[in-house]
Order: C-alpha cells, then sequence, then structure tokens
C-alpha cells in the first residue's frame, strides 16, 4: 500500500502528544488513515479473502506490554499492514459469500466517521437532542419505506430505536413482553412463560431468552420441513401453544422471521400473528438480512401481515450499506419497552424528561450509553436516495438469480432451497457422485463430498462460502450483497466451484 516515512516532528522521541485531539496533528492523521483505506479498497482484490493465518498468529509479531513512549502514525500503519491485515477476512471483498453480507458504503462509513468524531453520548434528549430528534425521524423515514403500518412509526404512536445486533433487539422486546405479561399473572410465574420458534430461528434468540430468566425447558422449538419451504407452519405452532396451555403453561412470545439465516425461508406472519393474538402472546418479527430488500415494492409482500406484530427489527449493517453496528426496531408500544428498561436516577433528572415530550433511548435498550448511529443512516438514505438504494438491492438479487441459473444448468450441481433473494444454496448433487463410483453414493457421502468443497474453495483465498445444514442435507451458502461484487466476480467463483468439483469427483 506504500511506504509511510516518519513525520519530522517524530524523529525524537516522538513526543508530540500535549493533547489528545490537536486539530492539526488529526487533520494530517486523518488524511493518511483515508489514504490508507481509499487504497485497500482499491486493492483488496488481492488479499486472499478469508484469512489463511493459524491460531496465535499476532503473539509472535506483537510485544508483550504495551510501549512506554508513543509511537508514530506511519510506524503503527506500517505494522498494521505487515502483521493486521493478514490476520483479517475481508468483509468487503468481492468474493466474499459467507455468511450474509455486512456492507459499507461510502456514506455509511463517513457516517461513522462523523458520528465518532462527535463522540456524544445520546441516552437522553439532553444529552444531546440533535441525537435523539434525527434517529426519531430517520427510523420513520426507513419505517415508511418498508411500508410498516403507521401504528410502527413515531407518527402513528409507536416508534423506532437503533440498537446493535438483532440480539439486543431480540432481548429488549422479549424483557418488553415478559414484565408485560408477569404484571397480569405474577412475577412468581415467571416459570410457566413459553417462548416459541422454528428450528430455523437464528441461533441468538435462544441466548436473549436465556438473558430474559425464561426457562430452557419452555422453548418451544417447532420443526419445520422441506414441504414448507422450511417455513412454520402455523397449525404446528397452534398444536405446540394448546399443549403448553393444557399443561397449566403461558404462552409469552413467539419469534418469526423474514429470511432465515440457512436458507432465507419466510414466515407466514399473517397466520402467525393471528393464532398468536388469541392467546395475548407477543410476536417479534426478524428481518435481519432479508428486511432490508422489502423497500423494493417486489419484496413488500414478504412482509404482509407484519401489522398483527408487537415488533419488527432488520440490520441497516447487512445489506443497507450502513456499516455495523446498525440494527433498526420498531415497536407499536413504545411503553411496554420502557417500562420494562427504563431508569430514574436522579443525576439524569431534567425538565424535558419530566415534561414527557421526548423520547429518552436508554429506556429503549439494554444498556445506557448509546452511539450516534442515526447519523450514518440518515447520511446513506440522503446521500443514494431510495431509487439507488433500491438499485443496488436489485442488483444482488439478479446477480444472485444469475448463478442460480449457472447452477441449474450443470447437471453436477443442484439447488437444494428456492431462492427468494440474493442467496443461493447449492450442493454437488447425488446424481453427480454416482457417475463417478461404481456403487451408488450415500447421503453421508454426498454430504462429505460437499464439505470438502466448501473447504477446498476457502483454501484458496480466491473465495470465502459457508454452508448449511437442512433437513439432513449439507449444502453451500452462496450469499451476495457485497458492495464491490459485480456479475465477474460471481462468474469467477463459478469457474472456480466447477473446477474444484472436478478435481475432487475425480479423487473420489
Amino acid at each position: 500500500m506504500g511506504s509511510f516515512n516518519i513525520h519530522p516532528d517524530f524523529q525524537n522521541e516522538f513526543s508530540y502528544a500535549t493533547s489528545p485531539l490537536d486539530p492539526e496533528e488529526f487533520r494530517r492523521q486523518g488524511h493518511m488513515v483515508i489514504d490508507y483505506l481509499a487504497d485497500y479498497y482499491q486493492n483488496i482484490e488481492k488479499y486472499p479473502v478469508r484469512s489463511q493465518v493459524e491460531p496465535n498468529h499476532l503473539k509472535s509479531h506483537l510485544p508483550d506490554s504495551a510501549p512506554y513512549n508513543p509511537e508514530p502514525i506511519e510506524n503503527i500503519l506500517r505494522d498494521l499492514q505487515k502483521h493486521i491485515i493478514p490476520g483479517l477476512t475481508h468483509w468487503q471483498s468481492p468474493s466474499h459469500f459467507a455468511l450474509f453480507p455486512c456492507a459499507t458504503s461510502t456514506a455509511g462509513f463517513l457516517g461513522e466517521v462523523l458520528s465518532t468524531g462527535f463522540n456524544v453520548v445520546g441516552f437522553n434528549w439532553i444529552s444531546s437532542p440533535a441525537a435523539t430528534e434525527l434517529e426519531n425521524i430517520v427510523m420513520d423515514w426507513f419505517g415508511k419505506l418498508l411500508k410498516l403500518p403507521g401504528s410502527f412509526l413515531f407518527s402513528g404512536g409507536g416508534g423506532g430505536v437503533l440498537q446493535g445486533t438483532t440480539c439486543e433487539a431480540m432481548l429488549s422486546t422479549l424483557a418488553a413482553a415478559r414484565d408485560q405479561m408477569l404484571r397480569k399473572i405474577g412475577r412468581n410465574n415467571i416459570g410457566k412463560l413459553v417462548v416459541y420458534l422454528s428450528d430455523q430461528t437464528h441461533f441468538s434468540f435462544q441466548k436473549a431468552a436465556q438473558i430474559a430468566g425464561i426457562n430452557p425447558s419452555n422453548f418451544r422449538v417447532i420443526s419445520t420441513t422441506k414441504d414448507d419451504e422450511f417455513s412454520l407452519c402455523p397449525n404446528s405452532v397452534r398444536s405446540a401453544i394448546i399443549a403448553d396451555v393444557e399443561g397449566g403453561l403461558v404462552p409469552l412470545y413467539l419469534c418469526a422471521t423474514v429470511g432465515t439465516t440457512l436458507s432465507t425461508a419466510v414466515d407466514p406472519l399473517g397466520p402467525i400473528c393471528n393464532i398468536a393474538e388469541e392467546y395475548d402472546m407477543w410476536v417479534h418479527v426478524d428481518a435481519a438480512y432479508a428486511g432490508s430488500a422489502c423497500i423494493c415494492p417486489e419484496f413488500r409482500h414478504f412482509l404482509d401481515g407484519v401489522e398483527g406484530a408487537n415488533s419488527f427489527s432488520l440490520n441497516a449493517h447487512k445489506w443497507f450499506f450502513s456499516s455495523l453496528d446498525c440494527c433498526c426496531l420498531w415497536v407499536k408500544d413504545p411503553s411496554a419497552l420502557i417500562k420494562a428498561l427504563s431508569t430514574k436516577p436522579e443525576i439524569l433528572r431534567n425538565q424535558a424528561t419530566d415534561s414527557k415530550q421526548v423520547v429518552d433511548y436508554k429506556d429503549w435498550q439494554i444498556s445506557l450509553s448509546r452511539r450516534f448511529r442515526a447519523l450514518k443512516l440518515w447520511l446513506v438514505l440522503r446521500s443514494y436516495g431510495v431509487v439507488n438504494l433500491q438499485k443496488f438491492i436489485r442488483g444482488h438479487v439478479n446477480m444472485a438469480e444469475h448463478f442460480e441459473q449457472l447452477v441449474a444448468m450443470n447437471k453436477r450441481f443442484e439447488i437444494v432451497v428456492p431462492r427468494k433473494f440474493s442467496l443461493v444454496c447449492f450442493r454437488i448433487s447425488p446424481s453427480a457422485m454416482n457417475q463417478n463410483c461404481k456403487i451408488l453414493s450415500t447421503e453421508e457421502d454426498v454430504n462429505l463430498i460437499n464439505q470438502k468443497l466448501v473447504e477446498s474453495l476457502n483454501a484458496s483465498g480466491h473465495v470465502y462460502m459457508t454452508h448449511g445444514v437442512i433437513g439432513g442435507i449439507y449444502f453451500i451458502r452462496f450469499a451476495i450483497g457485497g458492495p464491490l461484487t459485480d456479475y465477474r466476480h460471481v462468474d469467477m467463483a463459478w469457474t472456480l466451484i466447477k473446477d474444484h468439483a472436478d478435481a475432487l469427483l475425480k479423487a473420489f
């Protein structure tokens, strides 16, 4: 990335630090870091997508203790390039197709820079009024883009809050639902509360439920099937609830998903919410990945029925180009959150809070302190506009459709589940195995060769993909959503997949 020359001021003892925030030194070093990152993005394809280092890589390169004297930024950036970069998996690489995207953008990055630069702590309105009010505004903007019911918006009595991750959103709403129910049945009955999820629900939900004090024996994990494309079956949900009610338990909370982690399955929100309403349950809709796509009219139908839910969340840092971390949570009844999560210490009392005319976001989340996340979402929405955000998302979906067609046209491979968004789930097919074997291959054989394929691809450094297992089938997930990804990267990945598959099939 180029060499770094030591600034003259650092030649002797590097003792410039009369102030930790000198504006001119900030300007000089800031230019260097921005240039460094611009070069990094420009050259990102030269790096192995997934880090190839072994555990404890940094121990042999960094000293045992912190430096006593200051060091120049030039030296630090040099060590960053030499020692840290090899230990990074490059999530913004155009050939990163693993997990789900964590897409940044120029606007998202610069919004993060501005947020960090101001470094305000916006736990209540008075601590930085603009931080709170901008969050109110952009959450209503985003909710309107998604065509969420008015009851989820500040303008309709609900409201939105920016949290760090989906797990935080789940935990916050679980606490709200828990306390709301315990006020009715008594706190001593917490052991009777039951939560419902599918076997495709994100694993962070079970962590959130445990933290919220739900007995793990009261987690109802409902099986899904290929016939339902691995979405929740309303009849199975109803049966589980009825069994618990008959057993003297109290149905509390159901987590539905729009775009599950393994295969982007979509739960039928309308029927599920109707069932939950009969039993006075809280329904949370987790649309962490796929929710962003619903700003496009052709995908909005996946949110049909959300009007029956109590809360809804998505991660703007996944597919809305807003940089980690930026989880958007909307609730119909903010008072439920506030009653469960509010604190009123004397040190934070002020006239604005007492007037009840402002939002104090500390009462909408687990932690007290909070970052000015709204700034980057505001920059993303203004810098690109709805038209370009839709264009970016459709571009990724079109590339996924292109890749899906490449897979479908090759008889050695098969699509495992139907594609809905920009994730393609595929594998080497059993028929390809049988053509290369004298005896019929078992499902275990097919799973093993697909496992070897994804390991071989990732070890090459040219691409990064992850796998899933659904219905006993091991498959490869090809998730498109990087800000630098184009058709040529998809085509190069497909060529690599075929070449590695050829080698494995011949050796099997």
